[in-house]
């Protein structure tokens, strides 16, 4: 039985359990990823008011809440590769139950944080430990039949969207009390996720199938070489790259954009997102598995990434509160593109390098990460000064629907290349 570090509790390898434990650790896996979720979402409706604070402007606030993102991306893309890799040779569950530790401890600094200099360092560390994603991923794709990831991968990401319906509903009334309390229950959270998993959650990897530990695979560069290896799998990643370039648009500058063109404050806030996660977590965890079924992992993605054009681009345009909610009925179908996506990029490397697969994959959305805010940031704070129209404000969601249609075009000529698989259109 391998032991996971010091921890004195380890439960047995995936190996060993049958079929009724492997379903339940992936409802740990579930519950755990909700439970870190939930953590990060209740923080999303008052950062950007806590930094507005700090600087005194809207639009100011745009830029910095922008180089914050940035500042947490450009950590993930260091660390994505290097927790990935070390998950290959140690093992899932460590890495899973560190980060929620860390994650815990970087929310207390940042509810006691007396300036920006200090929640920069706080989203630092937040972008370091929140890099075992790329392990939550691995451990399902060590758990579930290549056939059935994309469903798989449906499942993580309604469990995201299902702790991005509860966060920043509690974040936005919480806020309301004292903007600085859903950081102490953000912390919170996370130390339940990690008391959860230290109790509950078995290792995945099988020892046979882990991978020694090397530093040229471990960096951004090295991990990112997997991604050469077959056409497809690059285009696929380029795909990636587009998706989380124009998805951070929402990071950066919905919640000031909503303020500052509807009048909407943290419990509005909160309450739509809320909505944005109900729809999610039903596309991802109901609609994927089926849609699939019917149209295949390929379509199916394409599908999704032309949704997300049309709902985004509505929300640019939208002259009034209510036209911007339903913008986010043809942006659900956005949440069939990631699982696809990540089905489809599995089945391109083989069981022992799931990891560094991952950790490749989050160091090239770190590195859209980290240009994305910076650049959406740049557009909010020129558009949205004072004086300008307000529907100036909205060219940023403009810009992210013209990539988003940049990936689904990309994604069509990929699936007409792809000489194995049925013809997509």
């Amino acid at each position: 039985m391998a032991k996971a570090g010091a921890f004195r509790y380890d439960p047995p390898p995936m190996s060993i359990l049958n079929l009724r434990s492997h379903r339940a650790a992936i409802g740990f896996i579930f519950v755990t990823a909700v439970l870190d979720i939930v953590a990060m979402g209740i923080v999303i409706p008052v950062l950007p008011s806590l930094i507005e604070g700090f600087v005194g402007s809207n639009a100011r606030a745009g830029a910095i809440n922008g180089l914050f993102v940035a500042l947490w991306a450009g950590a993930q893309f260091i660390c994505s590769p290097i927790i990935g890799s070390l998950s290959d040779r140690y093992g899932r569950r460590p890495v899973i139950l560190l980060s929620c530790a860390g994650l815990s401890i970087d929310y207390v600094l940042m509810a006691l944080a007396p300036n920006l200099w200090w929640l920069a360092v706080g989203r630092i560390l937040a972008g370091v430990t929140s890099s075992s994603f790329t392990t939550i991923y691995a451990y399902m794709a060590d758990v579930t039949e290549p056939e059935k990831r994309a469903r798989a991968y449906g499942l993580i990401g309604a469990a995201f969207s299902f702790g991005f319906v509860l966060g920043p509903v509690l974040g936005g009334f919480l806020g309301d009390v004292d903007p600085r309390l859903p950081f102490w229950a953000a912390a919170g959270m996370s130390g339940i996720a990690f008391l959860y998993g230290l109790l509950v959650l078995p290792e995945s990897l099988k020892v046979e199938n882990r991978m020694a530990f090397s530093w040229r695979r471990a960096n951004p560069v090295g991990a990112m070489v997997l991604l050469l290896r077959h056409r497809e799998l690059t285009g696929l990643a380029g795909v990636t790259f587009l998706l989380h370039f124009a998805h951070h648009v929402f990071s950066v500058i919905f919640v000031l954009y909503a303020g500052h063109r509807y009048g909407w404050g943290p419990r509005e806030v909160g309450l739509l997102l809320a909505g944005v996660g109900v729809l999610d977590m039903l596309m991802q965890g109901l609609a994927t598995g089926p849609v699939v079924k019917a149209l295949g992992d390929r379509r199916t993605m394409v599908l999704g990434l032309i949704g997300g054009t049309v709902g985004i681009a509505m929300m640019g345009w939208a002259p009034n509160g209510l036209w911007f909610c339903l913008a986010m009925l043809p942006n659900a179908l956005w949440g069939l593109a990631m699982p696809t996506l990540q089905s489809l990029m599995t089945r391109r490397v083989g069981e022992d390098e799931q990891g560094q697969l991952q950790g490749a994959t989050m160091s090239l959305a770190s590195i859209a990460g980290v240009a994305s805010p910076l650049f959406f940031g740049w557009v909010y704070t020129l558009t949205a000064g004072d004086g300008a129209a307000p529907w100036r404000s909205g060219v940023g969601f403009f810009i992210a629907a013209g990539v988003l249609a940049t990936a689904a075009f990309i994604a069509v000529v990929i699936a007409r290349r792809d000489k194995t698989a049925p013809a997509l259109i």
